[in-house]
């Protein structure tokens, strides 16, 4: 068990340092960006666009910031503002699929995920579940009760300042990533030397089957759901090396996960905004599903008619 463990540590460690040589940089410049006009301007231009999916002007605030900072940011200043529950609810499924862009886009792509569609996917399926929400649902007319949470702005002044807040904010990120990261690994290691992983692919076969993927991505999928799309990732790299996951499973595991991760911290993050969250896990659940069945169809039929015209 001590050699197990040991692995499973070194393991942990070199995937920590391999998403946090993204990572750190990544952080680093958006926390900068933060104090310079370039998110204003960002606000400003996507501002005329609200009203198509059903949204004031300054919505436009939480959905730059969730998109290029995080969801807790896009969440505190959602607490800034003056929404309906049916708004609410929108923004809410928008950053659920779209949010922390720089970073979870950056780290799929480590993994040969293609960044163009990584991006596209996550953008497109918040602005049309958006679309769909305004048309579709009638009600949520009433104003938004927010919970009690502290929304405290950062106040920093001087580029030296903001410089060592963002190296903070870097630090603490990767500090948190090899928290989940490091005893993940060595609880992945433990369960392939006992030969339960096998099992749990076993028992996760007809998913993953489901879902037009082999068992051998069944670890992704569940550490992307409970632990987030960044930390899903961190397991597709190790797959990848070790249990030789296909670029093709990669991909659609990628495109599940991009709709549906990290579900519990993400859907909790939600209750205090006082809105229906069933709905909005079940929105996340179903589109994730649908998602990826249908591309992972498309792609199967594609690959079968390259294989008919060569021959």
């Amino acid at each position: 068990m001590g050699e197990t463990i040991k692995k499973g540590l070194v393991v942990g460690v070199k995937t920590t340092w391999t998403l946090g040589k993204i990572i750190f940089p990544v952080t680093l410049i958006v926390s900068m960006l933060q104090h310079t006009p370039i998110l204003q301007w960002l606000i400003h231009f996507v501002t005329p666009l609200m009203k198509w999916i059903g949204l004031p002007g300054d919505a436009a605030i939480p959905l730059v910031l969730g998109n290029f900072l995080n969801l807790y940011a896009g969440i505190g200043a959602i607490l800034t503002l003056h929404l309906t529950v049916k708004e609410v609810l929108i923004l809410a499924v928008m950053l659920s699929f779209s949010h922390n862009l720089l970073v979870e886009v950056t780290v799929a792509g480590r993994v040969g995920v293609n960044v163009v569609l990584a991006v596209a996917v996550r953008v497109a399926l918040a602005i049309i579940a958006a679309i769909l929400i305004h048309l579709m649902w009638q009600g949520g007319n009433e104003m938004a009760q927010y919970g009690m949470i502290s929304n405290s702005p950062e106040q920093i002044t001087g580029w030296g300042a903001v410089m060592i807040a963002g190296i903070q904010k870097a630090l603490v990120g990767i500090a948190q990533l090899a928290m989940i990261v490091i005893p993940l690994m060595i609880g992945i290691q433990v369960l392939k030397d006992l030969k339960w992983l096998d099992t749990f692919s076993r028992w996760m076969a007809p998913v993953t089957k489901l879902l037009g993927m082999k068992e051998n991505t069944s670890m992704t999928l569940a550490a992307g759901l409970l632990f987030g799309l960044a930390y899903g990732a961190g397991v597709m790299i190790q797959a990848v090396k070790e249990d030789g996951v296909s670029k093709r499973d990669v991909t659609l595991a990628f495109l599940f996960l991009s709709a549906c991760h990290a579900v519990v911290e993400d859907t909790l993050l939600f209750v205090p905004l006082g809105i229906p969250v069933w709905p909005l896990l079940m929105i996340r659940l179903v589109t994730a599903i649908v998602l990826t069945i249908v591309i992972g169809l498309i792609w199967r039929y594609a690959v079968q008619t390259r294989r008919k015209e060569a021959a």
